[in-house]
Order: C-alpha cells, then structure tokens, then sequence
C-alpha cells in the first residue's frame, strides 16, 4: 500500500488567515453591525473550527439577533474576492513538499471542510505554482456532514484514497483540525499560520514554520521520527 499526505486547509496551503478576518468585518459591516475582529480576538476564536459558529457565539456574546447565515454568505463572497485580488503564494516548503512527495510516489490529499469554491478559489489563484491537478483527492464541506474536530472529512479521505491512517500523515494549522486528524488514528503535523502560531498543539507529533518532506517522511515510513527544529 503507498502512503498519502493529507493536507488538512487551504491555510496549510495559504496562509489566508488576515484575508479572513478582514472578509468577516467587512461582512459586519455590509450588515451595519459595529462589530470589529481585532487581530487578537481573531487569534482567541481560532482555537475553534468554524466561522458560522464564530458568528453565532460572538452574536451571543454582544446580544444581537442577526442573520447568522447571511453575513457567512457575505463574508465568503467577500473572502474569494480578496483571494482573487490579493497576490497569494504557497507558505514556506509547501511546494518543495509537494514536489518530493509526488516524485516518491505519495498520494496528496487537501482535506478541508471549506466550501468547494473557497477550495476552487484559492487553487486557481496559486496555480501557477501548485496545478489543482496534482491532489489525488480533494475534500470539501460537501463531502461530510459535520466539520472538523469530527475525523468524517479524514475518514472520508481514508476511504476514498484505500489508505489506512497509519500509512498516512496529515498536516493541519489549527486545533480542531489536528483533533480531526488524531480522531481518526492519523498521525499530524502542525503548521500553524501567523494567526495560531501561539496556540498548544499537544496532539501533535510536532510543530513547524515550515514543511520539510524528509523531516515528515519517517512517519508515513513508519520509523522513528528524528528530532524536529
């Protein structure tokens, strides 16, 4: 059986955490809240997967009915938007990876519970650089029902791909999403981006600034892992 490398957001891709936040409050602001995401209170909320939820809970927190649906509408349209006008590029050793990764004969997977236009979307602006054609699989939050921490997206991925999780490694940038991956007997590598560099990630086999194939490849060998910088 060959080894998969399942790459577990678009931001372990992109670092697209800033275009976020900044696609949320302009979204507030089409929507006349006077609500605005601080770098900092963006950092807290990124502990926990979802930005429907992030919603819902901060509309608790001020005590505002809104349209919870709506605004995440909004805020993903505002969000492709600013991917397509902004100039994004793959974050550091993502592309070597990839390219090691393949010439060794390891499927790739980007297993996301995004929509299937976020994914499009930022595929198609980083292009030039990493082909969409070069994943053997592609996840997305039509695929599974619940979101990360569920493992339904790595269990979906572990079936499609005929892997089973010890022949694979995931590699994820928040919490919920190394959880997911653990959940389902994956083992993970944080790669937080600049917006969750400072969270714990206990779950982890170890944590990186930047993804290097021959520091990962014991574990989809099955080897000991050697020290990590």
């Amino acid at each position: 059986m060959s080894s998969a490398l399942l790459f577990g957001s678009i931001g372990t891709l992109v670092d697209t955490s800033e275009l976020q936040r900044q696609a949320f409050n302009q979204a507030f602001k089409k929507h006349k809240l006077d609500w605005q995401w601080s770098r900092a209170d963006y950092t807290q909320m990124l502990k926990k997967s979802g930005g429907r939820q992030r919603i819902e809970d901060y509309a608790q927190k001020k005590g505002t009915a809104v349209d919870i649906q709506a605004i995440h509408r909004d805020k993903s349209e505002i969000f492709q938007q600013l991917m397509e006008a902004t100039h994004i590029f793959p974050r550091q050793g993502v592309e070597d990876t990839i390219t090691a990764a393949k010439r060794e004969g390891v499927k790739l997977a980007l297993v996301t519970t995004t929509s299937e236009k976020n994914v499009a979307t930022l595929l198609s602006a980083i292009s030039d650089r990493i082909s969409p054609d070069i994943f053997d699989l592609i996840v997305d939050n039509s695929d599974v029902t619940v979101g990360k921490p569920s493992s339904a997206a790595y269990e979906f991925a572990l079936e499609q791909l005929h892997q089973t999780a010890d022949s694979c490694v995931a590699i994820e940038d928040n919490l919920d999403g190394v959880k997911a991956a653990t959940a389902s007997g994956i083992p993970c590598i944080a790669f937080p981006g600049e917006n969750t560099a400072q969270h714990t990630f206990s779950r982890a086999e170890y944590k990186t600034n930047c993804l290097s194939f021959e520091t990962m490849k014991p574990l989809l060998s099955k080897r000991d892992l050697p020290s990590a910088a």
